[in-house]
């Protein structure tokens, strides 16, 4: 397994380098495969897109928030 210090648009990443990614920094993943990304850690996933930051609606009191946070497209290959 690749110590994967930064995703990059264009670039394909196996499941198992992506999941090490995402547990050790604070970003958000958005996939065509929904919640089986990690289930077959040697599939590989091409990084179709990525947003500096999101939007996000707080239950707490009912607005809206930008979080500049990174958040990236994956497409099943």
């Amino acid at each position: 397994m690749n110590k994967v210090k930064e995703l990059e648009v264009g670039n394909h990443y196996k499941a198992a380098d992506i999941d090490q990614f995402l547990s050790s920094t604070d970003v958000v993943i958005l996939s065509s495969n929904e919640s089986d990304v990690f289930s077959h850690p040697e599939r590989e996933y091409k990084v179709v897109q990525m947003f500096e930051g999101l939007f996000e609606h707080s239950s707490n009191d009912g607005e809206k928030y930008y979080r500049t946070k990174p958040a990236y497209v994956l497409d099943k290959v």
